[in-house]
Protein backbone atom coordinates (compact mmCIF):
# COMPACT_ATOMS: atom_id res chain seq x y z
CA UNK A 1 0.00 0.00 0.00
CA UNK A 2 1.49 3.24 -0.90
CA UNK A 3 2.29 5.59 1.85
CA UNK A 4 0.48 9.61 1.67
CA UNK A 5 4.19 11.03 0.94
CA UNK A 6 3.91 8.30 -1.85
CA UNK A 7 0.38 9.59 -2.99
CA UNK A 8 1.18 13.32 -2.73
CA UNK A 9 4.16 12.74 -5.31
CA UNK A 10 1.39 11.18 -7.31
CA UNK A 11 -1.30 13.66 -7.10
CA UNK A 12 1.20 16.26 -8.06
CA UNK A 13 2.74 14.76 -10.54
CA UNK A 14 -0.76 14.06 -12.24
CA UNK A 15 -1.83 18.08 -11.86
CA UNK A 16 1.87 19.12 -13.90
CA UNK A 17 0.60 16.76 -16.63
CA UNK A 18 -2.83 18.08 -16.49
CA UNK A 19 -1.40 21.93 -16.89
CA UNK A 20 0.80 20.83 -19.77
CA UNK A 21 -2.30 19.26 -21.57
CA UNK A 22 -5.12 21.85 -21.23
CA UNK A 23 -1.89 24.51 -22.38
CA UNK A 24 -1.41 21.87 -25.36
CA UNK A 25 -5.43 21.94 -25.93
CA UNK A 26 -5.42 25.90 -26.53
CA UNK A 27 -2.98 26.13 -28.30
CA UNK A 28 -3.72 22.99 -30.77
CA UNK A 29 -7.44 24.59 -31.01
CA UNK A 30 -5.28 28.48 -32.02
CA UNK A 31 -3.45 26.54 -34.53
CA UNK A 32 -6.16 24.61 -35.95
CA UNK A 33 -8.23 27.87 -36.71
CA UNK A 34 -5.50 29.07 -38.88
CA UNK A 35 -5.05 25.86 -40.54
CA UNK A 36 -8.55 25.20 -41.22
CA UNK A 37 -8.83 27.96 -42.97
CA UNK A 38 -5.89 27.97 -45.02
CA UNK A 39 -7.47 24.77 -46.27
CA UNK A 40 -10.68 25.92 -46.93
CA UNK A 41 -9.22 28.59 -48.96
CA UNK A 42 -7.11 26.67 -51.18
CA UNK A 43 -9.78 23.95 -51.52
CA UNK A 44 -12.00 25.83 -54.46
CA UNK A 45 -8.93 26.71 -56.14
CA UNK A 46 -7.53 22.77 -56.03
CA UNK A 47 -11.11 21.40 -57.53
CA UNK A 48 -11.31 24.36 -60.07
CA UNK A 49 -7.51 23.49 -61.28
CA UNK A 50 -8.56 19.70 -61.07
CA UNK A 51 -11.80 20.57 -63.36
CA UNK A 52 -9.79 22.71 -65.82
CA UNK A 53 -7.64 19.76 -66.32
CA UNK A 54 -10.27 17.12 -66.18
CA UNK A 55 -11.75 19.13 -69.54
CA UNK A 56 -8.88 19.33 -71.23
CA UNK A 57 -7.83 15.76 -71.13
CA UNK A 58 -11.27 15.24 -72.42
CA UNK A 59 -10.46 17.77 -75.53
CA UNK A 60 -7.13 16.19 -75.90
CA UNK A 61 -8.28 12.18 -75.73
CA UNK A 62 -7.31 9.95 -78.46
CA UNK A 63 -4.25 12.12 -79.21
CA UNK A 64 -1.01 11.06 -79.24
CA UNK A 65 2.16 11.69 -76.73
CA UNK A 66 0.12 13.12 -74.04
CA UNK A 67 2.10 13.82 -71.05
CA UNK A 68 2.65 11.01 -68.48
CA UNK A 69 0.96 12.56 -65.39
CA UNK A 70 -2.30 12.34 -67.79
CA UNK A 71 -2.10 8.80 -69.31
CA UNK A 72 0.70 7.17 -67.62
CA UNK A 73 2.65 4.62 -69.00
CA UNK A 74 0.23 2.24 -69.98
CA UNK A 75 1.41 -0.46 -67.34
CA UNK A 76 1.09 -1.03 -63.62
CA UNK A 77 3.80 -2.88 -62.18
CA UNK A 78 5.70 0.45 -60.38
CA UNK A 79 4.13 2.56 -58.09
CA UNK A 80 5.20 5.63 -55.91
CA UNK A 81 3.33 5.74 -52.54
CA UNK A 82 3.42 9.53 -51.35
CA UNK A 83 2.35 9.34 -47.24
CA UNK A 84 1.76 12.31 -45.54
CA UNK A 85 1.81 12.24 -41.74
CA UNK A 86 2.57 14.82 -38.82
CA UNK A 87 5.86 15.47 -37.59
CA UNK A 88 4.99 15.07 -33.83
CA UNK A 89 2.44 13.11 -32.09
CA UNK A 90 0.60 13.21 -28.84
CA UNK A 91 -2.74 13.18 -31.66
CA UNK A 92 -4.27 10.41 -30.65
CA UNK A 93 -4.70 7.63 -33.81
CA UNK A 94 -4.19 10.33 -36.47
CA UNK A 95 -0.71 9.35 -37.05
CA UNK A 96 -1.10 5.43 -36.27
CA UNK A 97 -3.97 5.08 -38.76
CA UNK A 98 -2.20 6.14 -42.34
CA UNK A 99 1.12 3.85 -41.50
CA UNK A 100 -1.57 1.58 -40.72
CA UNK A 101 -3.43 2.18 -44.06
CA UNK A 102 0.00 2.48 -45.73
CA UNK A 103 1.58 -0.66 -44.56
CA UNK A 104 -1.66 -3.15 -45.83
CA UNK A 105 -1.57 -0.95 -49.14
CA UNK A 106 1.93 -2.21 -49.49
CA UNK A 107 1.59 -5.78 -48.36
CA UNK A 108 -1.55 -6.05 -50.68
CA UNK A 109 0.91 -4.41 -53.74
CA UNK A 110 3.62 -6.95 -53.17
CA UNK A 111 1.75 -9.98 -52.72
CA UNK A 112 0.17 -8.90 -56.09
CA UNK A 113 3.74 -8.48 -57.61
CA UNK A 114 4.41 -5.49 -57.95
CA UNK A 115 6.67 -2.45 -56.75
CA UNK A 116 6.58 0.03 -54.46
CA UNK A 117 8.65 2.44 -53.58
CA UNK A 118 7.62 5.55 -50.86
CA UNK A 119 8.18 9.40 -50.50
CA UNK A 120 7.25 9.84 -46.66
CA UNK A 121 6.09 13.64 -45.99
CA UNK A 122 6.05 13.64 -42.31
CA UNK A 123 8.71 12.76 -39.67
CA UNK A 124 6.23 9.90 -38.23
CA UNK A 125 5.61 8.56 -41.35
CA UNK A 126 9.26 8.07 -42.36
CA UNK A 127 9.70 6.78 -38.76
CA UNK A 128 7.52 4.42 -38.32
CA UNK A 129 7.63 2.67 -41.77
CA UNK A 130 10.79 1.56 -40.66
CA UNK A 131 10.40 -1.93 -41.46
CA UNK A 132 10.05 -0.66 -45.44
CA UNK A 133 13.25 1.79 -45.05
CA UNK A 134 14.33 -0.03 -48.02
CA UNK A 135 11.74 1.06 -50.47
CA UNK A 136 11.83 4.75 -48.91
CA UNK A 137 13.40 7.16 -52.08
CA UNK A 138 12.82 10.58 -50.33
CA UNK A 139 11.40 12.08 -47.36
CA UNK A 140 10.38 15.72 -46.29
CA UNK A 141 9.96 16.90 -42.46
CA UNK A 142 9.17 20.17 -40.65
CA UNK A 143 6.58 21.32 -42.92
CA UNK A 144 3.60 22.29 -40.31
CA UNK A 145 4.99 25.82 -40.20
CA UNK A 146 5.60 26.18 -43.86
CA UNK A 147 3.12 25.04 -45.72
CA UNK A 148 2.82 26.98 -49.18
CA UNK A 149 2.75 26.66 -52.76
CA UNK A 150 6.42 26.85 -53.30
CA UNK A 151 7.04 24.21 -50.89
CA UNK A 152 4.77 21.57 -52.46
CA UNK A 153 5.90 22.56 -56.20
CA UNK A 154 9.64 21.51 -54.15
CA UNK A 155 8.63 18.01 -53.15
CA UNK A 156 6.95 17.23 -57.18
CA UNK A 157 10.04 18.85 -58.40
CA UNK A 158 11.93 16.29 -56.20
CA UNK A 159 9.38 13.41 -57.29
CA UNK A 160 9.39 14.25 -60.87
CA UNK A 161 13.47 13.54 -61.10
CA UNK A 162 13.04 10.19 -59.44
CA UNK A 163 10.51 9.58 -62.21
CA UNK A 164 12.71 10.23 -64.70
CA UNK A 165 15.12 7.80 -63.10
CA UNK A 166 12.65 4.89 -61.85
CA UNK A 167 9.96 5.20 -63.96
CA UNK A 168 6.75 4.94 -61.89
CA UNK A 169 3.62 4.00 -63.64
CA UNK A 170 1.18 5.08 -60.86
CA UNK A 171 1.77 7.74 -58.36
CA UNK A 172 -1.27 7.16 -54.97
CA UNK A 173 -0.75 9.89 -52.24
CA UNK A 174 -2.29 8.94 -48.85
CA UNK A 175 -3.26 11.34 -45.91
CA UNK A 176 -5.86 12.53 -43.91
CA UNK A 177 -8.72 13.90 -45.08
CA UNK A 178 -10.32 16.41 -42.92
CA UNK A 179 -13.77 16.36 -42.49
CA UNK A 180 -14.27 18.36 -38.73
CA UNK A 181 -12.59 18.71 -35.79
CA UNK A 182 -13.19 14.94 -34.62
CA UNK A 183 -13.25 13.20 -37.89
CA UNK A 184 -9.84 12.49 -40.07
CA UNK A 185 -10.17 10.12 -42.69
CA UNK A 186 -7.12 8.34 -44.35
CA UNK A 187 -7.35 8.60 -48.26
CA UNK A 188 -6.02 7.24 -50.79
CA UNK A 189 -5.85 9.38 -54.13
CA UNK A 190 -4.33 9.46 -57.27
CA UNK A 191 -2.13 11.32 -58.72
CA UNK A 192 -1.07 9.72 -62.30
CA UNK A 193 -2.48 8.68 -64.15
CA UNK A 194 -4.82 11.65 -63.75
CA UNK A 195 -8.19 10.21 -63.32
CA UNK A 196 -10.49 11.27 -66.16
CA UNK A 197 -13.78 10.81 -64.61
CA UNK A 198 -15.85 13.95 -63.90
CA UNK A 199 -14.38 16.20 -60.92
CA UNK A 200 -16.16 17.06 -58.46
CA UNK A 201 -17.28 20.17 -59.53
CA UNK A 202 -17.34 20.21 -62.96
CA UNK A 203 -21.07 20.30 -63.18
CA UNK A 204 -23.80 22.71 -64.77
CA UNK A 205 -24.26 26.22 -63.64
CA UNK A 206 -26.38 26.08 -60.25
CA UNK A 207 -29.48 27.56 -61.68
CA UNK A 208 -29.55 24.87 -64.54
CA UNK A 209 -27.35 21.99 -63.58
CA UNK A 210 -29.31 20.23 -66.79
CA UNK A 211 -27.56 21.45 -68.88
CA UNK A 212 -24.28 20.79 -70.71
CA UNK A 213 -20.89 22.36 -70.08
CA UNK A 214 -20.30 25.24 -73.22
CA UNK A 215 -17.82 24.04 -75.69
CA UNK A 216 -13.66 25.42 -75.52
CA UNK A 217 -11.75 26.45 -77.98
CA UNK A 218 -7.63 26.17 -76.71
CA UNK A 219 -5.11 28.06 -78.15
CA UNK A 220 -2.44 26.93 -78.02
CA UNK A 221 -3.27 23.03 -78.26
CA UNK A 222 -4.35 21.16 -76.01
CA UNK A 223 -1.34 18.78 -75.74
CA UNK A 224 1.06 21.89 -74.87
CA UNK A 225 -1.08 23.22 -72.09
CA UNK A 226 -1.68 20.22 -70.54
CA UNK A 227 2.22 19.91 -70.65
CA UNK A 228 2.27 23.20 -68.12
CA UNK A 229 -0.96 22.75 -66.31
CA UNK A 230 -0.26 18.84 -65.25
CA UNK A 231 2.89 19.50 -63.16
CA UNK A 232 1.04 22.83 -61.27
CA UNK A 233 -2.14 20.45 -61.12
CA UNK A 234 0.03 17.97 -58.92
CA UNK A 235 1.67 20.42 -56.65
CA UNK A 236 -1.19 21.85 -56.21
CA UNK A 237 -3.29 18.79 -55.49
CA UNK A 238 -0.31 17.78 -52.71
CA UNK A 239 -0.75 21.05 -51.69
CA UNK A 240 -4.71 21.17 -50.90
CA UNK A 241 -3.85 17.28 -49.34
CA UNK A 242 -1.00 18.55 -46.82
CA UNK A 243 -2.93 21.62 -45.43
CA UNK A 244 -6.39 19.12 -45.23
CA UNK A 245 -3.29 17.00 -43.17
CA UNK A 246 -1.89 19.58 -40.94
CA UNK A 247 -5.64 20.55 -40.14
CA UNK A 248 -6.52 17.40 -39.18
CA UNK A 249 -3.30 17.21 -37.30
CA UNK A 250 -4.44 19.72 -34.84
CA UNK A 251 -7.97 19.10 -34.77
CA UNK A 252 -6.85 15.35 -33.48
CA UNK A 253 -4.88 16.82 -31.21
CA UNK A 254 -6.85 19.01 -29.81
CA UNK A 255 -9.34 16.44 -29.18
CA UNK A 256 -6.52 13.93 -27.32
CA UNK A 257 -5.27 16.74 -25.31
CA UNK A 258 -8.98 17.42 -24.28
CA UNK A 259 -9.34 13.98 -22.86
CA UNK A 260 -5.83 13.48 -21.43
CA UNK A 261 -7.06 16.71 -19.05
CA UNK A 262 -10.47 14.96 -18.31
CA UNK A 263 -8.71 11.91 -17.28
CA UNK A 264 -5.93 13.54 -15.14
CA UNK A 265 -8.57 15.19 -13.61
CA UNK A 266 -10.77 11.60 -13.24
CA UNK A 267 -7.12 10.47 -11.45
CA UNK A 268 -6.30 12.73 -9.44
CA UNK A 269 -9.83 12.60 -7.88
CA UNK A 270 -9.61 9.03 -7.26
CA UNK A 271 -5.88 9.55 -5.90
CA UNK A 272 -7.67 11.95 -3.82
CA UNK A 273 -9.81 10.02 -2.69
CA UNK A 274 -7.18 6.82 -2.04
CA UNK A 275 -5.34 9.64 0.09
CA UNK A 276 -8.31 10.59 2.12
CA UNK A 277 -8.72 7.34 3.39
CA UNK A 278 -5.27 6.74 3.68
CA UNK A 279 -4.98 9.24 6.35
CA UNK A 280 -8.03 8.26 8.14
CA UNK A 281 -6.91 4.66 8.43
CA UNK A 282 -3.50 6.08 9.40
CA UNK A 283 -5.60 8.36 12.01
CA UNK A 284 -7.95 5.52 13.22
CA UNK A 285 -4.77 3.33 13.88
CA UNK A 286 -2.55 6.14 15.61
CA UNK A 287 -5.58 6.86 18.31
CA UNK A 288 -6.43 2.94 18.62
CA UNK A 289 -2.88 2.73 19.63
CA UNK A 290 -2.93 5.56 22.27
CA UNK A 291 -6.31 4.18 23.61
CA UNK A 292 -4.81 0.80 24.04
CA UNK A 293 -1.86 2.23 25.81
CA UNK A 294 -3.78 4.04 28.21
CA UNK A 295 -6.27 1.25 29.09
CA UNK A 296 -2.89 -1.24 28.99
CA UNK A 297 -1.57 1.40 32.18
Amino acid sequence: MPSLKDLKVRIKSVKSTQKITKAMKVVAAAKLARARAAAEAARPYAVAMEGMVTRLAAAASGQANLPKLLVGTGQDKTELLIVVTADRGLSGAFNSSIVRAARKYIREQLVAGKSVKIYCIGRKGRDWLNEYKHLIIGSRIELAKNTNYRMAEGIADEIFEEMQSSGFDRITMLYNQFKSVISQVPTFQTLMPLDRRVARNVVAPANDRRKPLPPYEYEPSEEQILADLLPRNFAMQLLTALLDNNAGFYGAQMNAMENATKNAGEMIKKLTLKYNRTRQANITKELIEIISGAEAI
